[in-house]
């Protein structure tokens, strides 16, 4: 049985070979690989990307980062698509096939009809001198001196590669279109990484109740006002201007300090000039600003007047944090 010690070695040396390997791969970043962008950049159409066993995993997964990165694109698995599926090559699309040896049989029987259909193939080969290479417009060698399986079977290292050749090519299309955050969201809607690109904080404060008192209120009203609007804070507003903010922790510090509160305002314990936000900044800036100033509420303003409180909680709600 394998020791702790072993176990650690041989994640290590997977982990390195793999490193290795995408290193490697800076070399091959050459002309073909800026033909192919393109190319890719000039179509019509789409990319359909195809592939047969892991390198159609890896297929579907460049297919999934081109289409969350403004390149349309889909999957179609090399054996499916000369049983039916080639149906769905349109006349302006262009092929990226990938493969480790280049000459697998569904391959090769693929090519000659992706050919006839006069679409572009753009092959992500490790064996440069195959029949897929060969007959690629464009090629990108992502060619490995080894798996990582000790055997020098299972693909590991050569899936490395190709996954990392995908992502380059689909940065490099990214850039290319000078696709935005904004564009990002758009195509991201759901989830948390969507809400941190597209979240208001107006769509948080308004969730929320508006706590405010002014200046001269006393104490006890202070506290009914923080505890019937659980925001943990109230903004003290004079004149439609919020002049300071009271929050748990100074009502904590006022009670340690005072035996007398009878005779204390709000204007007496408030925080003045406290961290505002306008109502229609991103969510996460509201985010960086509490961390920034390690504090855990925010007053809401919108067009220079009060417009409410929003809170670290409201932000670990829509799974912002």
């Amino acid at each position: 049985m394998k020791t702790k010690s072993d176990i650690e070695n041989i994640a290590i040396n997977a982990l390195k070979l793999e490193a290795e390997a995408i290193s490697e791969l800076t070399k091959n970043i050459n002309n073909e690989f800026v033909n192919a962008v393109h190319a890719i950049l000039d179509t019509k159409g789409r990319v359909i990307i195809t592939g047969i066993g892991k390198s159609a995993i890896i297929a579907q997964k460049i297919v999934a980062t081109m289409n969350s990165t403004g390149t349309p694109a889909i999957f179609m698995h090399a054996a499916d698509a000369i049983h039916g599926d080639l149906g769905m090559l349109q006349p302006d699309d262009i092929v990226i096939a990938i493969s480790k040896s280049g000459n697998t049989p569904e391959i090769k029987v693929l090519v000659p009809l992706l050919k006839n259909s006069s679409a572009k193939i753009i092959a992500m080969v490790g064996n440069t001198k195959s029949y897929l290479a060969e007959q690629a417009d464009f090629v990108l060698n992502t060619t490995v001196s080894r798996e990582a399986c000790p055997l020098n079977l299972a693909p590991t290292t050569s899936t490395t590669a190709q996954l990392a050749m995908g992502d380059a090519l689909a940065i490099c299309l990214l850039e290319c279109r000078s696709f935005t955050d904004d564009d990002f969201a758009r195509y991201h809607p759901g989830g948390a990484l969507g809400k941190r690109l597209y979240l208001k904080v107006e769509d948080l404060a308004n969730q929320n109740t508006k706590p405010q008192v002014d200046s001269r209120s006393t104490i006890k009203n202070v506290l009914v006002e923080i505890t019937k609007n659980r925001l943990g804070a109230v903004a003290v507003v004079d004149h439609n201007q919020v002049i300071g903010i009271i929050t748990d922790g100074d009502i904590r510090r006022m009670l340690e300090s005072n035996e007398d509160i009878e005779h204390l305002t709000a204007a007496d314990i408030m925080g003045k000039n406290p961290k505002t936000i306008s109502y229609n900044e991103l969510a996460v800036h509201a985010l960086n600003m509490m961390r920034n100033n390690n504090i855990t509420q925010l007053v809401v303003l919108r067009n220079g007047i009060y417009d409410g409180i929003v809170h670290l909680h409201d932000l670990l709600k829509e799974g912002i944090i």
